[in-house]
């Protein structure tokens, strides 16, 4: 087994993913979820934080004048942790450069699309109205580009021939649910790591759309 690796979560919701986080935890796993930190005290997502003995903090972004002094009272409580992994898991704040820069290469971000597609919200409805396939979800490192950074891991879903929109969000949560404890998991067992020329895999790099499930 891996070194464990400390792991810090960030949260605005419900925290599924999280939830997926921590179900996918066992004895061979070297992920250790240290904290679980939101911007929204009623996320239920720290509700599933704290079934599971993970310490929780709440640092909420209205209490403060701007991005940049919100993202360092973050770096401030998420450092107590001295995480090598720092996982966003619906966490709806665009983070100042300071806080990317300050994670470089132990950040990531799940996305609702196959990237560079859909960047941005309501990813789902406008791949129905653009008549795509293919459709899915996105782990990827975090740089300073919105829903830019080099892609990990990418599940692909065919979507159905009239296929409505609440049935394609339950089936992209789904396959998030699958991809982003196996990308934290490679990243904590030293497979998974940012290099200059992008995401790299087992010493290799990946391409554009990073590794690809078909689910």
């Amino acid at each position: 087994m891996s070194a464990p690796c400390n792991v810090v979560v960030l949260i605005s919701g419900s925290g599924s993913n999280l939830q997926a986080l921590i179900d996918s935890l066992d004895e061979e796993n070297p992920v250790r979820i240290r904290a679980v930190v939101s911007n929204r005290a009623e996320a239920l997502g720290l509700q599933r934080a704290q079934a599971a003995g993970i310490e929780t903090h709440v640092v909420q972004h209205r209490d403060f004048a701007d991005r940049e002094s919100f993202d360092a009272a973050l770096m401030e409580i998420i450092d107590v942790h001295q995480p090598q992994l720092v996982v966003l898991a619906g966490f709806m704040r665009i983070l100042t450069p300071g806080f990317v820069r300050h994670y470089q290469g132990r950040l990531l971000n799940i996305h609702p699309s196959l990237l560079p597609k859909y960047k941005g919200l309501d990813t789902h409805r406008r791949a129905l109205e653009a008549g795509d396939h293919e459709h899915g979800c996105s782990v990827h490192f975090v740089t300073e580009e919105l829903d830019g950074g080099p892609v990990a891991v990418q599940a692909v879903l065919r979507i159905g021939a009239d296929e409505e929109i609440g049935a394609l969000t339950e089936r992209v949560h789904a396959a998030e649910h699958i991809i982003y404890p196996l990308a934290v998991r490679w990243f904590a067992d030293g497979r998974l790591r940012l290099a200059e020329q992008g995401a790299m895999l087992d010493g290799d790099l990946l391409p554009p759309t990073g590794y690809l499930l078909r689910i």
